[in-house]
């Protein structure tokens, strides 16, 4: 059962002209700001999703997803797509529609019962940040946290908003934890044109910084590089957050994986950037994706790993090797209880 509320959020309206419309009016200046719709559904089945993503060492993870759509609304964002399975746009309603699991704690509940022995962790989250605004008020996050607390789950946080650190006195009580905070870019200026609603990403070292001094290991997710234009922020960027506390980090390339994907960012790229950044972006894509912006074959899509990926991985591994950084990595017992997991639950 779904049911919706609207309330008011600024947001410029992105979507293919309508047809029926008998007529039209120009705005001065800026376009009138849309609303943002939260869809409240019951979760009927389950929580806990396995997912495979190359970024992540052994290749499958174990997530949780209280939230559907995103109000950061990053350009990049992959998951854009499955808001097209709920009847949705990939564009501006992905932004602008979210639906929200008010039951996720409880079925989480339900599930843990039965899977715990072969849960080897959880993570929060992959589809929608776990901390985008609404969950200030609706806690679901921090619900499902409380659950992990008393079934002794791993956990791992992987999140843009400095919200997580509400949270801290929860974390501090799980076993296994860490958080992880994506940063693709170093400054203001340069995350704008493709995460225009995240928080900045001072704010976010700021947030890495409290996390770290409360004893909870962090790191720093460089997710995604956008060939042609962030390699160089790396290093800075694996500065800072070792000057913040982190211990971890881990990189992945961009993957535009659909028509729908493709195409907003390519829009909002001509939108926000000049002529020559976008050309820069574009040429470097097509260079070493073979005339596309998408990658050639399924298993170039399925690891990332191209010629530029390996040039930016080597940057990546010189910097962090010499900032003494550990790879990301999955726990062995996750390795171990992969399969039996894929058995029981799905």
């Amino acid at each position: 059962m779904r049911k919706c509320i609207i309330v008011a959020s600024v947001r410029q309206i992105t979507n293919p002209p309508n047809p029926y419309n008998q007529y039209s009016a120009e705005y001065v200046g800026e376009p009138p700001p849309t609303k943002l719709e939260v869809f409240e559904e019951t979760a009927t089945r389950k929580m806990i999703t396995k997912a495979f993503t190359s970024d992540w060492e052994g290749g499958w993870r174990y997530t949780v997803n209280c939230y559907r759509g995103c109000v950061h609304g990053c350009t990049y964002c992959f998951a854009r797509q499955y808001h097209e399975y709920l009847g949705y746009g990939a564009g501006t309603d992905f932004e602008t529609k979210i639906v929200v699991k008010t039951n996720a704690p409880q079925i989480l509940r339900q599930e843990l019962k039965k899977t715990r022995d072969k849960m080897p962790h959880l993570d929060f989250s992959f589809a929608t940040d776990p901390y985008i605004p609404l969950e200030a008020s609706y806690e679901l996050t921090r619900k499902c946290l409380e659950v992990c607390v008393d079934f002794r789950v791993p956990v791992a946080v992987i999140t843009k908003s400095p919200l997580v650190t509400r949270d801290i006195d929860l974390l501090k009580k799980l076993e296994k934890v860490s958080v992880f905070f994506s940063l693709p870019f170093l400054t203001k200026e340069r995350s704008n044109p493709f995460e225009p609603y995240t928080p900045v990403p001072e704010a976010r070292f700021r947030a890495m910084c409290e996390v770290a001094d409360a004893g909870i290991a962090v790191g720093i997710g460089i997710a995604p590089v956008i060939p042609g234009y962030n390699e160089s922020d790396i290093p800075g960027l694996l500065e800072r957050a070792k000057e913040c506390g982190a211990k971890r980090a881990f990189m992945s390339m961009l993957h535009l994986d659909t028509d729908s994907i493709e195409a907003y960012f390519v829009q909002k790229m001509n939108e926000r950037l000049s002529p020559t950044a976008v050309s820069k972006i574009i040429n470097t894509m097509k260079r070493e994706r073979g005339g596309t912006l998408r990658h050639r074959t399924y298993k170039e899509r399925m690891t990332g790993k191209t010629e530029q990926w390996e040039v930016t991985q080597k940057l990546f591994d010189f910097h962090a090797r010499r900032l003494g950084f550990k790879q990301h990595e999955v726990p062995a017992e996750a390795e171990k209880a992969a399969e039996p997991m894929q058995q029981r639950l799905f």
